[in-house]
């Protein structure tokens, strides 16, 4: 089950142990920032964001594209639109991929010290990481523009947010499997899934001290049924790739208990909470009112929704896509859910290569 591990999860940690690579193994880095003041109030005394490059920025710091992560993903989470014969050759382009607060790696609750340990880590917002990553470009890697900004799901809400933000700073941008604005469906989504976790007794209101592994369990089968469409597990589509003698039982079971491997409960909780308050309407200047900031998007914008997402239903970003002048909305036709806009089969893969390919292409 190679690739459906990678779907698991669609998390780069199972992902990376199986599937072979695309491109080259890239550079980690880190960025520090002091007394990082986020839009809940608090102040960080010190940030943190994990980031990774592939390929090389040119002395005219012009071929940089921005890859910003999904949820709790690290930096190699765009494998499957990268390197040879992929939309993004890294011998010519310089691909940044940066990590969401709350993934362990970058600021999370599992890795600050008091006063903001665990569940008194501040709710952190897609603008919050939006601008942590704004300063990383300028101040650390000295970019002030980018050729693209191309994001999966949690990726393709900052794809949004950097359009809304910073209107000029890509020449074009691309959101696969997600929207500009958390609806309440999906509010009430990962609230179940939040739910589930914390009735565990050993979750102990985030201060746990082991951790809350029934919750957990409960959280990751919440989470699957939400992964694929109905027709794909109709269908059996699991079986693709599967070792001899996988059944459905232990499909499911390696969703129950190897969701996201190592995963800290209180990283989960914090990254599902921004992932809830994203709506590009409450920019500053917006007075909450999402379709007008959709229509102050100035750059082409493919817009690839995948036809069985549950997570971003596909009538949300038809809905969407009508207040962005000149938006391209290109559904990807798949039974994946919402694993498609990652590549979820090679078909998908395929598909996203061909007309991100071409999209990226006619800006040149």
């Amino acid at each position: 089950m190679k690739k459906a591990f990678f779907l698991l999860v669609l998390c780069q940690v199972a992902y990376a142990q199986d599937a072979p690579k695309k491109l080259d193994t890239g550079e980690l880095h880190e960025f520090m920032m002091a007394n990082f003041h986020t839009e809940s109030g608090a102040i960080l005394p010190v940030a943190r964001i994990e980031y990774g490059t592939y390929g090389h920025l040119n002395a005219a710091k012009d071929n940089a594209v921005l890859l910003p992560s999904h949820y709790m993903a690290d930096s190699h989470g765009y494998e499957w639109l990268s390197g040879p014969s992929h939309a993004l050759d890294t011998s010519q382009l310089f691909l940044i991929t940066t990590e969401l607060f709350g993934n362990g790696h970058s600021s999370s609750p599992s890795n600050t010290p008091e006063p903001f340990h665990g569940p008194r880590f501040p709710v952190m917002t897609i603008r919050d990481n939006v601008e942590a990553v704004h300063r990383l470009l300028t101040e650390e890697l000295k970019i002030t523009h980018v050729r693209a900004i191309i994001g999966f799901s949690m990726g393709a809400q900052q794809a949004f947010q950097w359009a809304v933000s910073y209107p000029t700073f890509a020449d074009r941008i691309v959101a696969t499997a997600g929207t500009a604005k958390t609806y309440g469906h999906g509010v009430v989504r990962l609230e179940g899934q939040i739910a589930a976790l914390t009735a565990d007794a050993a979750f102990k209101n985030g201060d746990y001290t082991t951790q809350p592994t029934k919750g957990l369990e409960a959280f990751g089968v919440v989470w699957t049924a939400w992964l694929f469409s109905q027709e794909w597990w109709r269908k059996e589509l699991w079986r693709e790739g599967a070792k001899p003698g996988t059944t459905f039982e232990s499909v499911l079971n390696d969703f129950r208990t190897n969701f996201i491997p190592g995963a800290d409960a209180n990283d989960l909780i914090l990254q599902c909470r921004t992932w809830e308050h994203h709506d590009v309407g409450t920019t500053p200047g917006f007075g909450g009112d999402t379709e007008r900031a959709l229509r102050s998007i100035k750059v082409p914008f493919l817009y690839m929704p995948s036809e069985t997402d549950l997570y971003f239903p596909i009538g949300d970003a038809r809905y969407e896509a009508a207040f962005i002048p000149g938006a391209s909305l290109v559904p990807i036709p798949s039974l994946w859910g919402h694993t498609a806009g990652a590549g979820g089969s090679p078909a998908d893969e395929k598909f996203l290569n061909e007309k991100i390919g071409q999209f990226l292409a006619a800006g040149k």
